[in-house]
């Protein structure tokens, strides 16, 4: 939706082309502009889908930040980036805010190659504080005192381990930094943990809280007494908070002076406290209590439904599904979810574990039926896997599902913990490959290039639902090491996908379909737009046989022995980095074997792939159908070379 067709409901959002637009706003029209932003985000995001309850919960504080703060030069991060769409609005891309997370249109996360007021590029959790002390360290380098360094963080993003080490050396280094604390008990699913806790007395202690508000308005007369009031107020905070809360103040601990909890929906109060935090050197923390979904009624009463929702009724806040003509294939999350659920049943060593991702994954499934034998770790996927290697020593058979992007901040672990002692840990790597409009930060393209090269880790992928139980199935009967089985997002393509179990040989291909001019090898669903190519090819009588590896280690030796014998043109097919994967690992055979052909690797290329839907990303990349049948095409009519592309 463009201004345009606005018909005039956002008249003072209209007049702010950039945050510098806000720095004279009254408050009247400060409410006046929280309402407006939120009221335009409602209305584009229930039309436009993207990540909606986490920028409405935080309205109210990005137009205080901004209405404070001289960004850019005053550098404010947002951790993950969820919330950021209120941020965006008010940094001059209102106007292009409809294109959000579509293809070729802004990211759906702050990026600073898009705009100056992005200081630092997010999408993970956990990551803000560590990149906000760094810019505090260089700006003090830089003599740039004056300049403010600000990050956001939420309750659930604490529970990383990053966001642990940042602030103990932050709370050491001394720098200037403010740490806001946006505190509303959830990040997709609802918080774990003790920190969860923790931050929940605080902000349930009726007798701190009374007592420290009326210490604040006491100290607000105070300071136009003396100068001296701020020095009085930490003594005074102390002392409250050492005799009403039931322990120590963490944040105290680790030397930042804490501020709060402060009611994140009151834009002036909001705005005075930080015009007064500017002035306070060093570390500090403000903890601010939000409501995820504020002022659109489903979304506060259903916040997990309401992240990420699709498109909405923006009236009845009903969520518009599009309705099957028939029974739908199943999303490879559900084939998880109740595969393991079912697997469970009748093998009590399986145990579910998933960094706060059991809504996403599917493992709530098994959650809900069996508490005791799931695990959602909380935003932690080094504590996730380590932790899956200590039920593998206590003999347990640890299902562990993280989301291909999100394993690549436990790679040490899976080596160190689980590979180098061989324990039977399953990890299974939810959204691999192009996972479509959330970009660059979350596609699962690495992971084939990085598992290949630990010894003794078994990687599978499966071509469809079925093949996936029964991988599932096999690799819980006699588990000899770590194995990785990967999968991407979305829909599968059958229908029928709940078949009696059947074991898989691990390491064993097969053939699909035979042909005589060339061979497609593929590894995954992405078989599927192999099939439609090969297809199509026909038509046009090129003859093509088709081989799903299932397996990219250990490969299938003897299927290649096969097919290099009978073929001298040969596309490798994956959903993953053409850097290391399938199409690597076969130019290796070939090589360590002396054949001659020529070998044609698609997958996605050694670059980052921005958003968009996964038919367009996979068309962008060239290994959607049409473009593996031009690339079959060109191969057929080439010329023999007598050496590996």
């Amino acid at each position: 939706m463009r201004m345009s067709e606005t018909d005039g409901k956002y008249k003072l959002l209209e007049s702010i082309g950039s945050p510098r637009d806000m720095k004279s706003l009254t408050p009247e029209q400060l409410r006046q502009l929280s309402s407006e932003l939120r009221q335009f985000i409602i209305e584009v995001v229930s039309s436009n889908p993207g990540h909606f309850g986490a920028s409405l919960g935080v309205v109210e504080l990005t137009v205080a930040l901004h209405h404070v703060f001289n960004a850019p030069y005053d550098q404010i991060i947002w951790d993950v980036g969820h919330q950021a769409y209120g941020h965006k609005i008010l940094t001059g891309r209102r106007d292009v805010f409809h294109t959000n997370r579509k293809y070729g249109g802004i990211s759906g996360f702050p990026k600073p190659s898009e705009s100056e007021f992005d200081a630092f590029g997010v999408g993970h959790s956990s990551t803000s504080i560590s990149a906000a002390l760094g810019m505090a360290a260089g700006n003090d380098y830089k003599d740039e005192a004056d300049r403010q360094v600000v990050a956001i963080i939420g309750d659930g993003a604490l529970s990383g381990g990053i966001a642990y080490e940042a602030l103990n050396n932050a709370g050491h280094a001394g720098k200037n930094l403010l740490v806001i604390l946006n505190d509303n008990n959830i990040s997709i699913d609802p918080s774990v943990g003790a920190m969860k806790d923790y931050l929940l007395d605080i902000t349930a202690s009726k007798s701190y809280n009374k007592v420290k508000n009326d210490v604040w308005n006491l100290l607000g007369l105070m300071n136009k007494i003396t100068p001296h009031a701020r020095s009085y107020a930490q003594k005074i905070e102390n002392a409250i908070k050492s005799i009403l809360l039931k322990q120590s103040n963490l944040f105290e601990s680790l030397n930042f002076r804490y501020f709060g909890p402060v009611d994140g929906h009151d834009v002036l109060h909001l705005t005075e406290i930080l015009k007064d935090m500017k002035d306070i050197p060093g570390p500090k923390l403000l903890h601010v209590i939000t409501q995820k979904g504020k002022g659109f009624a489903m979304a506060e009463e259903h916040q997990t439904e309401f992240h990420a929702p699709g498109k909405f009724n923006i009236k009845t806040g009903e969520i518009i599904r599009k309705v099957p003509e028939g029974p739908q294939p199943p999303l490879y999350q559900d084939v998880f979810g109740e595969t393991i659920l079912e697997l469970a049943k009748s093998n009590k060593k399986i145990i579910g574990i998933t960094p706060a991702m059991p809504t996403g994954s599917s493992l709530k499934i098994m959650m809900d039926e069996m508490p005791e034998r799931t695990y959602d770790v909380g935003i932690a996927e080094q504590h996730a896997v380590t932790f899956s290697a200590g039920l593998a020593v206590s003999g347990m058979i640890p299902f562990c599902n993280i989301y291909s992007s999100f394993m690549q901040r436990a790679y040490d672990q899976v080596i160190h913990d689980v590979a180098i002692q061989n324990l039977p840990v399953i990890f299974f790597l939810d959204r691999a490959g192009l996972v479509g409009s959330d970009g660059a930060t979350h596609h699962g393209a690495y992971d084939l290039a990085f598992f290949r090269c630990i010894p003794g880790m078994t990687i599978a992928s499966p071509l469809n639902e079925v093949e996936m139980r029964n991988m599932m199935y096999t690799a819980q009967l006699n588990p000899k090491g770590p194995m990785v089985i990967r999968y991407p997002r979305g829909r599968g393509e059958t229908v029928d996908w709940k078949q009696p179990f059947s074991e898989i040989e691990i390491g064993k291909g097969q053939q699909l379909k035979d042909g005589s001019d060339m061979a497609i090898l593929s590894l995954g669903p992405i078989g599927k737009e192999a099939a439609k190519a090969i297809e199509s090819l026909e038509k046009e009588h090129i003859s093509v046989a088709h081989f799903d590896m299932r397996f990219l280690k250990p490969l299938d030796n003897k299927l290649l022995k096969t097919i290099f014998s009978r073929f001298n043109k040969i596309i490798t097919l994956e959903d993953a980095s053409i850097v290391g994967g399938l199409g690597s690992a076969v130019i290796e055979y070939m090589n360590d074997n002396s054949y001659k052909a020529k070998v044609l690797r698609l997958g996605i290329p050694d670059r980052f792939v921005e958003h968009g839907t996964q038919e367009e990303l996979y068309a962008e990349c060239g290994f959607d159908a049409n473009g593996i049948e031009a690339a079959a095409r060109n191969l057929v009519h080439s010329k023999i070379l007598t050496r590996a592309m």
